[in-house]
């Protein structure tokens, strides 16, 4: 017997919207695509219920370039606990600094207050059960590698390809943008789910299918749900926010087709 697989992109501190989806599809196999963290005000809760699902055995939970910056500063600082060079600590405050930069300060203004010396557990802990890419085939099963059997491909960013910008196939499916393709699929692979590059409407590029709307700001979170054998069932979950900011997302691609459904609190489209 199959299960249902249900992707969930960039959630960016959106605990209401992840709620929302469970409540929708409570029996659901989850996978969170990243970015959970940083940008939308409750960071913390959002991976306090994602782990809880993770160790329910409900979800597989994939790095986002954002816990990719995240994990750089506190990397170096534990090595630097053993070590006590002075240039491995160096290199933590350069990779905090690199974090915060880019959205890391939402959390630390969340805690009122972030050091590497202080880590938080919980986001700590979050970081030691990522996974870069992952293949679902129809029965519903996780993959690590390309399995025998037709399966659909899922990464935060791209596949992970060799590009000129990144020596490791896995760091560029955490960063590459559409733009950069065209991303070859392994055989066997239909094709490719992603979040990172935020869209208007859920969209595909040749054989890749982007989900993230801007959750955090514009209050709607596309689920997809698997389909080996076509393309997959996106449920726009429509909540709190300003919808009308994801109008100057990029657009390409092809749309595909979604079900719109509106949650309480959400402003009339």
């Amino acid at each position: 017997m199959s299960r249902q697989v249900l992707v969930i992109p960039d959630l960016h501190g959106r605990p209401d919207l992840l709620r929302a989806a469970l409540e929708r599809f409570p029996d659901a196999h989850y996978v969170g695509l990243g970015d959970a963290i940083d940008r939308g005000p409750r960071s913390l809760a959002t991976v306090d219920k994602l782990l809880e699902l993770h160790q329910a055995g409900r979800a597989t939970l994939l790095m986002g370039n954002h816990e990719r910056m995240m994990q750089e500063g506190l990397k170096w600082y534990r090595l630097y606990e053993g070590t006590h060079n002075l240039g491995d600590y160096r290199k933590a405050m350069e990779g905090y600094q690199w974090w915060m930069r880019a959205g890391g300060e939402t959390v630390r203004a969340e805690l009122g207050g972030l050091t590497l010396e202080k880590f938080p557990p919980l986001l700590e802990a979050y970081l030691k059960v990522l996974r870069r890419v992952i293949y679902v085939t129809a029965d519903g099963q996780i993959h690590g590698e390309v399995p025998p059997h037709p399966s659909v491909l899922i990464a935060h960013a791209a596949p992970p390809v060799k590009h000129p910008q990144h020596e490791n196939p896995l760091s560029a499916a955490l960063w590459l943008r559409p733009y950069e393709g065209p991303f070859a699929l392994p055989p066997g692979v239909t094709y490719s789910l992603h979040g990172h590059t935020p869209v208007p409407t859920p969209c595909r590029l040749s054989r890749h299918l982007y989900l993230d709307l801007g959750a955090y700001e514009t209050g709607r979170l596309a689920v997809a749900e698997v389909n080996v054998h076509g393309l997959p069932q996106v449920t726009v979950l429509c909540g709190r926010g300003e919808p009308h900011r994801g109008r100057r997302y990029a657009q390409f691609g092809e749309p595909i087709p979604v079900t719109p459904v509106d949650l309480p609190g959400a402003p009339r489209r």
